[in-house]
This record gives structure tokens, sequence and C-alpha cells, in this order.
């Protein structure tokens, strides 16, 4: 009897100081971690912040939270867009996995539109979608210096802390933009033709149809084309937004009937604008395997383009599958995130551990840590600051 005392008391005892040494660690990891936010300077002497959009359609739910930990700042301002075929199920899912990440909740600087958009991929609608998008996040936040639109196609292959350490260095009006004048055989195939984008106006989705005339190319302003992604000043999205000059709603109105009108309209409004046509860096960015002559859409992205791909001193590329294994590579050697976390930077000071979320505790969140991406980003934004300094590639 008195062995079975002394046997129960031992286990007592070891359950009783399991439990205080428990509560003492939750103790101190609550009283580390920051109940607030840290304080978000903006400015010419802190590091720039960014603007990102990111939209997809019914099924990108989770593209689209992935995307968002991979590029997330608590720096930055963020609006998600499922389009309106994505049902409200999967729209109230995607809010509660935001909802579920510690620093998004602390710093409450991702929101998602609630009345989606229907969006036809070769019509106007895009644009009115990117435009709403910006007026939005100009509403929403005074301090981004860049506005980027991403789909959930896309990913990030440097860092936050990578992109504001090189972007630091770079003039705030300037506007990354693949243009050109030349509009070789997109005059008769895109320009030309007159189209109607009937996610304008129909509940149902459905595609564009063309109309059976064209109409000449205009003279009245000249017509650029390009790449449909771009990282845009936020300057230059005011222009286009509250339109103090009548010159964005007139091109608007016109590229309302251009096929693919998102690789035409912000070029053409750039590039006839005085003011903003000599901020136009010819570059979007983005990493992208082509057809020769390109097709509508590049390459799916895999494991065998990693290393080009990762050399390429891009900032985004594109597309890839969901969950394609390149994507893990990706995370694992660029972004160091884990699974359902958010990329860390210099403001995340949490533990390095299977369980704990480094990003859980943060500090500074005005200071970076460059890491060995941000050297050939560096390389190819001096490239680049090189053509537009010499002038040979701007609005042409």
């Amino acid at each position: 009897m008195g062995a079975e005392k002394r046997w129960l008391f031992t286990l007592f005892s070891a359950a009783l100081l399991s439990l205080l040494l428990l509560l003492l660690y939750s103790f101190s990891t609550f009283s580390s971690s920051r109940p607030f936010p840290s304080v978000i300077h903006h400015g010419a002497h802190y590091p720039p912040a960014f603007a990102y959009y990111i939209s997809g359609g019914r099924g990108d739910k989770d593209r689209i939270f992935r995307l968002l930990l991979a590029v997330y700042h608590p720096r930055n301002r963020y609006l998600l867009h499922l389009a309106a075929d994505a049902s409200d199920e999967e729209r109230l899912r995607l809010a509660a996995a935001v909802k579920s990440v510690s620093a998004i909740r602390a710093f409450a600087n991702v929101d998602i539109v609630g009345k989606p958009d229907r969006i036809t991929y070769m019509g106007s609608s895009n644009i009115a979608a990117v435009l709403r998008a910006a007026a939005i996040l100009l509403k929403l936040d005074k301090g981004w210096n860049w506005f980027i639109s991403l789909s959930a196609m896309d990913y990030p292959i440097v860092t936050q802390d990578d992109l504001a350490h090189v972007f630091s260095s770079v003039r705030r009006d300037l506007n990354f933009i693949d243009h050109t004048g030349d509009l070789g055989w997109k005059e008769s195939q895109r320009i030309q033709p007159i189209i109607v984008d009937p996610g304008l106006y129909l509940a149902r989705r459905s595609q564009i149809f063309q109309a059976t005339e064209k109409r000449k190319t205009p003279d009245a302003f000249k017509v650029f084309t390009g790449s449909s992604w771009f990282v845009l000043s936020r300057p230059f999205l005011e222009f286009c937004v509250f339109g103090w000059d009548n010159l964005p709603r007139t091109l608007l109105m016109y590229f309302n009937n251009v096929m693919l009108s998102q690789e035409g309209y912000f070029h053409t409004v750039i590039c006839n604008a005085p003011e903003f046509k000599n901020t136009t860096v010819n570059s979007d960015l983005r990493y992208m395997i082509w057809d020769n002559p390109p097709k509508m859409d590049p390459h799916f992205l895999n494991i065998s383009d990693y290393d080009q791909m990762v050399q390429s001193g891009a900032v985004f590329a594109r597309q890839f599958e969901k969950d394609d294994p390149v994507l893990d590579r990706v995370d694992e050697k660029i972004l160091k995130r884990g699974h359902i976390r958010a990329a860390p930077g210099a403001w995340c000071t949490g533990r390095r551990s299977g369980w704990m979320d480094p990003c859980s505790q943060w500090g500074d969140v005005n200071v970076l840590k460059p890491g060995p991406q941000a050297k050939k980003l560096e390389d190819t934004i001096t490239n680049l600051l090189d053509d537009w300094n010499s002038q040979t590639n701007q609005c042409k």
C-alpha cells in the first residue's frame, strides 16, 4: 500500500511539474511577443512600400493565399480579389485563412474585395478591375510607393526585403512597364478589330464577341503595347484614377473595345502623357518563357527551369501550375518560408523551429535584411536604369 502511494505521489508530482513548466513557457512567449504592431514609417528616408493587387478565379483560393504569404510584409498593402465566378464559400474560406495569420491580424494590411468583378480574359473588364483595385488601395493607404498586379499563377523569386532594399535606390516616380510603339501584327489583329466584353454588362460570364467591321488605327494619339504585367508608381496611378487630365478617360473609352486591352491601356496613357512619358523603364521585371513566335500565354515553369529562373534577376516569375514542386524549392531556397507561413524578413524576431512561426513575433518593421537574390536584382535594375538614362528605349 505504501509503495502504491509513493508511485501515485511521484506521478502527480511529475504531472504538476510539467504543467508548471508549460505555464511558464506560455507566459514567457506571451510576454515576449508584441501585443501591438511596431510603428511603420514612410518617406524618403525609409524603405519604399508596395501595394499588391492579387487576383484569381474559381478554385484559386489556396493559390492566392500562398502567394500572399510569399510576398507579405507589414509595410506593404494588399488587396485580394476572387472574381465573380468563384463561390461565396470560397471567398469566406480565403478570408478565414487570412485572419488566421497573427501578423496580418495585427497590422491589418490585407483586404478582400467583397463585391467581386466579372472578368473576361480577352476583354476590358480586366482594366476595369485593375483601376478599381488601384482606387481602393489609394484610398486605404497613403504610404505605398508602387502598385504591383499579380495573378494566382505568379510567384516571387526575391524576398520583400530584397525588393525594398533595391528599390530604396530607385526614383519613386519611375514606372516599370514593358512597352513599344512598334505594333507589328498586333495593329491588324488587336488594335483595329472592334470587340465587346460581355463581362461589363452580363450577369453570367461569356466570351467576347467581335464586330465584322474594323476601325482605323488612331492618329489623335499613338498606341503602345506590351506586357500586361507592370510595377506602376503612385503618382501615375493617381493620374489614371483621379484624372486631372482627360487623357486617361479618353483612352479608357477607346480601349473598352480593344482586344486584350490590358496589354495597351496603361502603356498608351503613360507614353502620351507629357508629365509621365519620361518615367518609363522598359521592363515588367518578370521571368517568362515564350514560344517563338509567342502564343497567347507563356510556358508553365517547372523544376527544370529553376536555375535559369533564379539567375534571371527578375522579381516575379510566371506561370506555374498549382503547387508545382518548383514553388516548394523557391520557398525553401529563396524565401525560407515554411508551410502556411509568411516569408520571413528582418521584421520577424521569433525563434525559427518546426512548430513556431518566426513571424508570429516582430521587431522594427522598417529594417531590412536583403539576401543573395538582392544582388541579382540590383544588377538588373542598374542595367535598366542605364538604358533609361540614355533614353534609347522609352516610349518609341
